[in-house]
């Protein structure tokens, strides 16, 4: 005996039922982003064209899991759809820093390394390398070896004293080469000698065999910088390099000042 129509066979998906509760909450939530101080569910029904008993379910259901929130009869975006936003728009910045690393990496012939000083620790954001120009393997922990590497001591370098001395104290001066710094005093001699905006130079205090170079990034109190690296036998490209990569992260600051918050 064949079942009715209307009702649902267990044995099969219900994905067209749920596909269009999905594209009937999208639409309610786009709808209710359109309305900046908020809308009624009587309007978000007529303007999605739903049937006012399908939206108030919706909307509660949206409320409950935190996309929308209520006030006064009117619907708003909730903390989480603003996080799924904030989220989005932190993914289109990080790609767009990427693809200009990438297109300098290109033009320079060079990896570039794009790092910044957040929360008391050194933090890599992107590294862009080719089979051409490989990035230096961290085989001692970037955090950690802020003493013996061109993207730590340029960072050091923006820091006050006071912040300096902090994280040398987390992180003490260890050899890792018998070309690095021997002990902090030295290094904050040095690192109070290095001019604002020179790049800081890097000679196999990190690694055997590779030499670095890092620009300091101005935007507001934040410190950041865009490194290179060349093995031993290119050393005499690095500055050059360096001077190359400054003048283009001068071209694009306002876009970069931007991204420093990624």
């Amino acid at each position: 005996m064949q079942r009715p129509a209307t009702q649902a066979d267990p044995a099969q998906p219900h994905s067209a039922t749920l596909i269009g509760s999905v594209q009937r909450a999208m639409r309610l939530l786009e709808c209710v982003a359109e309305h900046e101080h908020g809308a009624p569910a009587k309007q978000l029904a007529r303007e999605t064209g739903l049937a006012l008993p399908t939206a108030y379910h919706l909307l509660r259901t949206l409320v409950h899991e935190g996309y929308l929130r209520r006030d006064k009869g009117l619907f708003f975006l909730g903390e989480a759809a603003e996080r799924l936003s904030s989220s989005g728009a932190q993914q289109k910045r990080r790609s767009a820093v990427a693809d200009t690393l990438a297109h300098w990496r290109d033009a320079i012939g060079v990896p570039v390394y794009y790092a910044m000083y957040r929360d008391g620790e050194i933090e890599v954001v992107c590294v862009s390398d080719s089979p051409a120009a490989p990035a230096v393997e961290e085989w001692a922990d970037f955090r950690e070896t802020a003493h013996a590497h061109a993207i730590g001591q340029c960072l050091l370098s923006q820091l006050d004293e006071a912040a300096r001395r902090d994280h040398l104290d987390r992180y003490p001066v260890q050899t890792l080469t018998p070309y690095t710094v021997r002990d902090s005093h030295t290094l904050l001699r040095r690192l109070e000698r290095t001019r604002r905006m020179d790049p800081v130079v890097e000679r196999q205090e990190y690694t055997l065999g590779t030499v670095c170079a890092a620009i300091p990034i101005t935007a507001g109190t934040t410190a950041a910088t865009m490194a290179i690296s060349l093995p031993l036998h290119q050393a005499d490209r690095l500055l050059p390099a360096a001077r190359q990569l400054q003048s283009e992260v001068g071209r694009h600051l306002g876009s970069l000042a931007i991204a420093i918050s990624i």
